[in-house]
């Protein structure tokens, strides 16, 4: 699933392509969507990231939010011959935007009045100590927390991993344990892995591709995720790998405590 980094690249990306853009037609092929209606004639004032959706801002002040969900991906293309797995389509003179999504759970939806998550995203405004009023004192494993869209925004199992591995704390440690100064550590070396993460434009694993359909670098760079049975760049142990909520969990038991 892509998480900030991936959704902050393609943000960067459509705002260069499509800003200033005059949308002549939308076109829908999958009955799941049929309930967006066609945007034809809007301009689009500005594209930016929310949380893990793709805002892309319209004229009339309406918002196109799109969130990827598993295996969704927005791709350019000049003509109009229709991708493999594709959902939807956003036309401009220049080219289409095309949504490929082969498990059919990205979401489309248009809003007047998105919800702002700047409060809960570590790169507009992220406010410490309303995250720490809120959700300091909580009982689940700090991993799952940072995970938590209703705390932080963005961040997802990959970055968790290595955000975690950084900072030496458990993925299952109680987050109520945390001190101030180990969510200090944490929100820190989420900026550092978060903006390394975008430089190299997301993290292809699997699905993951950019808006012309090119691989991310960043994952030359994990040094947790991924990793089983591998030796740990910080103390030299061994990476390991243990299931939380459903998926697979990277650390090192020697370091992360």
């Amino acid at each position: 699933m892509p998480e900030l980094p991936e959704v902050e690249t393609l943000s960067r990306q459509l705002q260069e392509k499509i800003c200033s853009g005059k949308i002549l037609a939308t076109e829908v092929y999958d009955d799941k969507l049929a309930g967006i209606k066609n945007l034809k004639g809007r301009i689009v004032t500005a594209v930016e990231r929310r949380g893990k959706t793709v805002a892309i801002l319209l004229d009339d002040g309406n918002f196109v939010l799109i969130h990827l969900r598993m295996t969704g991906r927005l791709f350019w293309q000049e003509d109009s011959t229709r991708p493999k797995h594709s959902r939807w389509r956003m036309t401009f003179a220049a080219g289409n935007i095309f949504l490929i999504d082969p498990r059919r759970f990205a979401t489309i939806k248009i809003l007047k009045n998105a919800e702002s998550e700047s409060a809960k995203d570590i790169f507009k405004a992220f406010d410490l100590k309303a995250f720490l009023k809120n959700h300091g004192s909580r009982r689940t494993k700090v991993k799952s927390l940072i995970m938590d869209q209703r705390a932080v925004a963005g961040i997802g199992n990959i970055y968790a991993c290595e955000i975690l591995h950084r900072t030496g704390i458990h993925p299952e440690r109680v987050a109520a344990t945390l001190t101030k100064d180990d969510w200090k550590k944490v929100f820190r070396q989420a900026k550092v892995v978060l903006k390394t993460a975008i430089k190299k434009r997301g993290t292809s694993i699997s699905d993951w591709r950019d808006l012309y359909g090119c691989k991310g670098e960043n994952q030359h760079e994990l040094k947790a995720y991924g990793r089983e049975g591998k030796r740990c760049s910080i103390c030299g142990g061994t990476i390991c790998r243990i299931k939380q909520g459903g998926r697979s969990t990277f650390f090192c038991p020697d370091c992360q405590k």
